[in-house]
């Protein structure tokens, strides 16, 4: 079953096709309230572990080692994760992340594992 799912940065605005709008940091992001967010879900426990997060550091070259290891986690968080595709299951998803780059960070991960396992 396809679903639709989009990653976006939590500093862009929300935007009437954005669907469910659900956080998949571990820490909120800063100068961001609540009310601007305008999420779903704040969904923290299907983030990287912080030992995960910090030695990744956002580092490109980091970048496939650590979406292996994220993945060995996601695969290891059965709640999170059926969580997350419970929502899928009832329309679009936008998952939402603070990281400066967009091409790197767990949003973009996850929704790649997501994909690879639906």
């Amino acid at each position: 079953m396809a679903f639709d799912l989009a990653v976006k940065r939590i500093y862009e605005p929300p935007a009437p096709d954005d669907g469910q709008r659900v956080l998949v940091d571990r820490i909120w992001p800063r100068g961001v309230s609540k009310e601007d967010a305008a999420l779903a879900l704040w969904l923290k426990d299907i983030a990287p572990s912080d030992d995960l997060r910090k030695w990744f550091g956002h580092e490109a070259a980091r970048w496939a080692e650590f979406q292996k290891q994220y993945r060995v986690e996601l695969d290891g968080n059965e709640y999170a994760v059926g969580e997350l595709r419970g929502l899928l299951r009832h329309g679009k998803v936008t998952l939402l992340y603070g990281a400066h780059d967009e091409k790197h960070n767990n949003a973009v991960a996850l929704a790649a594992f997501l994909r690879k396992t639906d």
